[in-house]
């Protein structure tokens, strides 16, 4: 039982796809089948149930996998620190994950001008891949903006802002301070796909109106809905700061007339990991850039956490 072979069965079983994690390991197929064969061979349990060319984690591999991703998140921590210590003062390393990579924009140009030294690394991930990247130590921070399910997770709220209405210019809702969501009924909705936050948000406030949702259209790029209300093809929640963007002037705005449109961005970690230089210096710029940003906005959202994450 080595590295590699703990290093491979992680994969598979997040995959719970021979080739796909095969593709990630950058391995033969019938490499990485023969790894798991040998490791169930050693431990003397099945670490996943097969049927045909399918595979699922059974609750012997669910049970092993708990272990696997702390002994490997304690040594990854353990290079972590070391490679602080050789650094000899540098600025260090740091991987960052986000629902979408426009919130970091602002702050990383900021960070990048501040602290050069910094090598960010960014990765694009939902809810529960974050999650995910934390326990497994392939981030050291994500910026989340929805809860995410896991223990040992600490956080702090960067962000309180207004979850606004974004309405292509000329729209009969442009420039409404109040609209009530059930007067959205029947409104052509854009959103990102399920599990982004603008979904789980619009949802949860159109099922408390007795309303459903038309969409119309939903992807996996939430930096194209501002586009996408501009060409006509409906209306989307936005958060404020997007209306202090560049691109404020393309779509008309409105506010909506309930108290639970907003938006919590947290700055997340897992807990008792090792923090190295380049996470503390980028979670601290966090803290200031985004109170600024708070600050900026008037208040009218709400206030941005401050100190680290706890």
């Amino acid at each position: 039982m080595d590295l590699l072979s703990l290093r491979c069965f992680q994969v598979v079983a997040r995959h719970e796809h021979i080739s796909r994690a095969a593709d990630e390991l950058r391995t033969a197929q019938p490499s990485v089948s023969r790894t798991i064969a040998r490791l169930e061979a050693e431990l003397g349990v099945p670490l996943f149930d097969r049927r045909g060319r399918r595979i699922h984690l059974n609750r012997h591999g669910a049970a092993f996998l708990l272990r696997v991703d702390r002994a490997l998140a304690e040594l990854d921590d353990g290079r972590r620190e070391l490679a602080d210590v050789a650094r000899a003062g540098g600025g260090g390393e740091v991987t960052v994950a986000s629902e979408t990579l426009l919130t970091l924009t602002g702050l990383l140009a900021r960070f990048r001008a501040a602290r050069p030294g910094v090598d960010v690394r960014l990765r694009q991930a939902s809810a529960d891949t974050m999650a995910h990247l934390l326990r497994t130590r392939e981030a050291d921070l994500c910026f989340a903006s929805q809860p995410l399910a896991g223990p040992a997770l600490e956080s702090v709220v960067l962000l309180t802002e207004e979850v606004l209405l974004a309405v292509p210019r000329g729209h009969r809702l442009a420039g409404r301070d109040r609209v009530a969501v059930a007067e959205l009924a029947g409104e052509p909705f854009v959103t990102p796909g399920r599990g982004h936050w603008q979904r789980v948000l619009a949802e949860r406030l159109f099922d408390r109106a007795g309303v459903r949702p038309t969409v119309v259209c939903e992807g996996d790029e939430p930096g194209a809905v501002l586009d996408l209300v501009a060409a006509g093809l409906g209306v989307a929640l936005v958060p404020a700061l997007a209306r202090e963007s560049g691109t404020r002037d393309i779509v008309a705005w409105a506010g909506l007339a309930s108290s639970d449109a907003r938006r919590e961005l947290r700055l997340v970690r897992a807990g008792g990991a090792y923090a190295s230089l380049g996470a503390r210096s980028l979670a601290d710029f966090a803290v200031g850039y985004f109170g600024d940003a708070s600050a900026r906005a008037g208040g009218a959202a709400g206030g941005g956490g401050t100190g680290r994450p706890r």
